[in-house]
């Protein structure tokens, strides 16, 4: 049998035992949080919140048909989808790490010693099989959210940009750059976080098509990625959308033309401008400019799956957020404007920067069908707030004003009192107050301390360390924490852990011992020495989807939940140094045997499958089965099942309000309350 055929069996197989494990598992109904939405917009073709995920509620609705005419089991179905998907993502990644170890450990390709074949199928194997059962996309493999499918369009994306370095000096290679545009632009219909594999598909093509790298050309390649990461998620995203908005708005309000025909008109002009393009560059034989239009095409393509979100707003849905009916209330649903805007990543205020005055803000613009034109019904005009250049500074990490205690509290147990420099400046009524501005210093020892290590790396070390239990933190040592099982550094850290309290300890108890960590470690330094270009690329992923996060978000205190499942791409570029890992331990006691054989190399294998795959499915099983679990819907149900006729209630927060939307819009049960 040929080494492909075994990659693709093997592949398959590892797959296969990932959506078994989460078959078994999964929840059998709803789950808590933003499920109980999606689930419901995926099963009507409803508007949830900003800023969409269309193509998610498009294959729901497929999924939910299997349910057969049965509403409870619609949930079950959507949740399968999750599965079905989060199995994909281990083939992708099984294939991923065979495709990278083949350049290190197979250089002779399909002409190299079978136990090298071996040893590089064994590393895809437990490197895939490792993260099938890791903390957060276990956890997210088992309920319906974006995030399994976000995940899969992750995995797809790395692997074909490998495909295509295999296949770069091959004639229509560049089909390969054109399916991933493609993919991209699916996945903005499901989560952005797909975008930030760009960085790393930029290197694998510098280093393909560049030979002879340098220092400036390694920075040039750096700064195109950035830039096309900016390109897309904030000039093409919002733009396409923006320019319709406005040519609608002169067709409308000033050639008084109807309702829609300058949307329409816009997307002819775009579509016949990109078909214009194409046959030029084609008769011209630009390639390059061609596979961009090519690119951009199908990224759009991709992309056009948000018109559901419009068509289905118009029909006036029950769940129907923003109501984004037009292009110009479409952009202001992509831009998230009903959040209040961004937080500053480089440059901005203090959490303590008072006021100074007002600037103008963006109108928003509705139709009024009586008089034929586009109202402002919302002027925002001087509501945005203008702050004190003093209290502002770059990379602002202290910059919510709804937490000011807890930097204050914070900024106290520092050095035990508020220390920082007095400012004097005016506030927006001219009066001079003074206000003592953090020092840089504290507003690092805060993104370092807060938004790295507790929101980062905590995550980082339950996914291949272990974690206490599950109760949610905001700081606490013995709530959420990581913890590894070895009593010695557990009780150093945390306390004695052998006296926490019955209320302190629950299922949510994993302990992997540090061996996912040791191995992910050994493979990333085996590599180090290696392939230092394959080493930035797999570093990259990890960063982009990892910390890069946490710089963009810029997060608050006192989260409303733990958000470990929005890092899982990161943990999955780990996983690919888990299969270093392997060939790095088969290689060690190889050289220290003066001798490679198969018997030696399928028993490290075997050691790392027992010690990694086997260790994390073994802890962490009680934990993530949900099989049994029905608490959201029952909750749901109880909320509502003894209001009187008619009733109208007020909710707050995601989990008071999707569960019910759930009983209500899938299960039909008391849809006469409001």
């Amino acid at each position: 049998m040929t080494f492909k055929r075994l990659n693709n069996i093997t592949g398959w197989f590892s797959g296969l035992i990932a959506t078994i494990v989460y078959f078994l598992t999964l929840e059998p109904t709803v789950s808590w949080w933003d499920c109980g939405e999606y689930i419901s917009t995926a099963y009507k073709l409803q508007v949830g919140h900003p800023p969409g995920a269309p193509l998610f509620q498009l294959i729901g609705r497929f999924f939910s048909l299997f349910a057969g005419g049965d509403v409870t089991k619609v949930a079950m179905m959507v949740n399968v989808m999750s599965a079905i998907c989060s199995g994909l993502t281990i083939v992708f990644l099984f294939w991923t790490i065979t495709m990278l170890a083949r350049k290190v450990w197979m250089k002779e390709g399909e002409n190299a010693p079978w136990v090298n074949k071996i040893g590089v199928l064994i590393a895809g194997f437990v490197g895939a099989v490792a993260y099938t059962f890791t903390e957060s996309f276990w956890f997210n493999a088992v309920e319906g959210e974006v995030y399994a499918m976000s995940s899969f369009f992750t995995a797809v994306t790395f692997w074909a940009i490998l495909k295509w370095e295999q296949m770069a000096d091959e004639p229509n290679s560049n089909r390969w750059l054109i399916f991933i545009a493609f993919l991209i632009g699916l996945s903005i219909g499901v989560h952005l976080l797909n975008l930030l594999c760009i960085p790393a598909i930029v290197y694998v093509v510098y280093f393909k098509k560049w030979k002879k790298t340098s220092f400036w050309g390694f920075v040039l390649a750096g700064v195109v990625s950035v830039a096309l990461v900016w390109l897309i998620n904030m000039f093409l995203i919002p733009q396409v959308v923006n320019l319709a908005g406005k040519t609608e708005l002169f067709f409308v309000n000033t050639l008084h033309a109807p309702f829609n025909l300058g949307t329409v008109v816009y997307f002819a002009l775009l579509f016949g401008l990109i078909i214009w393009g194409l046959i030029a560059t084609t008769k011209r034989k630009k390639v390059i400019w061609n596979t961009v239009l090519l690119a951009l095409t199908f990224i759009l393509i991709g992309y056009s799956s948000f018109f559901m979100l419009v068509i289905r707003a118009n029909t006036n849905p029950p769940i129907n957020e923003n109501e984004p009916k037009d292009a110009p209330a479409m952009l202001s649903y992509l831009l998230r404007e009903q959040y209040g805007g961004s937080a500053p990543v480089l440059y901005g205020p203090y959490y303590n920067a008072p006021i100074t005055g007002l600037k103008d803000g963006k109108p928003i613009y509705v139709k009024d069908k009586e008089a034929g034109r586009y109202v402002i019904t919302d002027d925002n005009k001087q509501s945005l707030p203008v702050y004190a250049k003093e209290m502002q500074t770059l990379f602002p990490r202290m910059w919510s004003k709804d937490k000011q205690n807890v930097y204050e509290n914070y900024r106290k147990s520092q050095s035990g009192n508020i220390v920082g420099e007095n400012v004097r400046v005016r506030n927006y009524r001219g009066q001079t107050v003074t206000v003592s501005k953090p020092t840089f210093g504290q507003n690092m020892k805060f993104f370092i301390s807060y938004q790295c290590n507790w929101m980062y790396w905590r995550y980082f070390m339950w996914n291949f360390v272990g974690r206490q239990n599950d109760l949610e933190s905001q700081g606490e040592l013995n709530r959420g924490n990581w913890i590894s099982g070895i009593s010695a550094i557990d009780n150093a850290r945390l306390g004695d852990q052998d006296n926490i309290p019955a209320c302190l300890q629950n299922p949510g108890r994993t302990t992997y011992y540090f061996l996912p960590l040791i191995l992910g470690l050994c493979g990333l330094f085996w590599l180090l020495k290696r392939d230092l270009k394959q080493s930035w690329i797999i570093f990259l992923l990890f960063f982009m989807t990892g910390l890069a996060i946490i710089i963009y978000l810029n997060q608050t205190p006192q989260q409303p939940r733990e958000r470990d499942y929005s890092y899982a791409g990161s943990f999955y570029a780990f996983a690919i140094w888990i299969g270093y890992g392997v060939i790095a331990l088969i290689d060690w006691v190889s050289k220290l045997v003066k001798k490679q054989t198969i018997v030696t190399t399928v028993a490290i294998g075997l050691i790392c499958f027992l010690a990694v795959p086997c260790v994390l499915a073994s802890n962490g099983w009680e934990e993530h089965n949900r099989s049994g679990k029905t608490s959201a819907r029952d909750w749901a149900k109880n909320y509502l099942a003894q209001l009187p006729p008619n009733a109208v209630i007020f909710t707050r927060g995601d989990n008071d309000t999707f569960p019910l939307w759930y009983v209500q819009e899938v299960e039909g049960f008391r849809t006469d309350v409001r």
